[in-house]
């Protein structure tokens, strides 16, 4: 997944609104949003390959989310599947600071990783080239393939659409959050981060939406958690545009 837009606690309706686009290879095969047969509290998309999550949540409050790092100058050949990562969480029912900080002592294991985890606790951020792990505070993020919050062109457009989306609405229905991903402007060339990969690379990633030869934006998801105990997660796959949804019980206290 490249991008991650997310409100916390900062709606008092919905302690948990989350727009994602995952971008990855068009061949890498990929299963969409359902309730794992393996795992029937976890709901989620899975890598067919590695056998991971980019996104998902459970039945008993807890969520988790994942970016690359891009930084091909740090890659490790046959590091452990990042995706795994996720799916571990939520297959698990260890507190979600304990397993940050866990996964901390070995994160040097892994390639470049972003993750977000939230169970009743409070909602943290890891990235294993930063540090501890972060409790965060409520607000508005954003999350793309370096830290939290770096202000790439694609991260400040898709922060400051999500608040002037939530500034004109307080109930945003999931049509909205997923509209906010389809954004296909490319980025000035002056804007552009610049992560180690050829500048036409540069520009073919920079758009919140992605459609690079080879690689694209593969799935776009929305997760709008109430505070009355609902949780609905909707996923928009690409190119086939067909769309799915998983609604589950959400416990209030997150």
């Amino acid at each position: 997944m490249c991008l991650i837009l997310f409100a916390y606690r900062y709606q008092p309706n919905y302690p948990l609104l989350v727009a994602a686009n995952r971008d990855e290879f068009y061949e890498r095969p990929t299963a969409p949003v359902a309730i794992w047969n393996d795992a029937p509290q976890v709901a989620g998309g899975r890598d067919l390959q590695a056998g991971g999550t980019w996104f998902g949540i459970t039945r008993t409050g807890r969520f988790a989310a994942l970016t690359n790092y891009r930084d091909p100058s740090r890659l490790i050949p046959n590091a452990p599947s990042r995706g795994r990562l996720t799916s571990d969480y939520l297959q698990g029912d260890e507190p979600a600071r304990r397993y940050l900080e866990r996964l901390s002592r070995r994160a040097g294991d892994y390639n470049g990783f972003n993750l977000l985890v939230g169970d009743s606790e409070g909602l943290f951020y890891y990235a294993n080239y930063s540090g501890k792990p972060r409790v965060l505070e409520p607000g508005v993020y954003g999350l793309s393939n370096h830290f939290l919050d770096t202000p790439w062109p694609k991260v400040r457009r898709g922060v400051e659409s999500l608040r002037q989306l939530l500034a004109r609405k307080a109930d945003p229905e999931p049509d909205d959050l997923l509209a906010l991903l389809t954004d296909r402007a490319i980025a000035p060339d002056d804007e552009l981060p610049k992560t180690g990969i050829p500048l036409e690379w540069e520009r073919w990633l920079s758009p919140l939406f992605i459609t690079a030869p080879g690689y694209g934006t593969r799935a776009s998801s929305v997760l709008r958690a109430d505070s009355v105990g609902n949780a609905l997660l909707v996923e928009v796959t690409w190119p086939s545009a067909s769309r799915r949804e998983v609604r589950a019980d959400w416990p209030a206290s997150f």
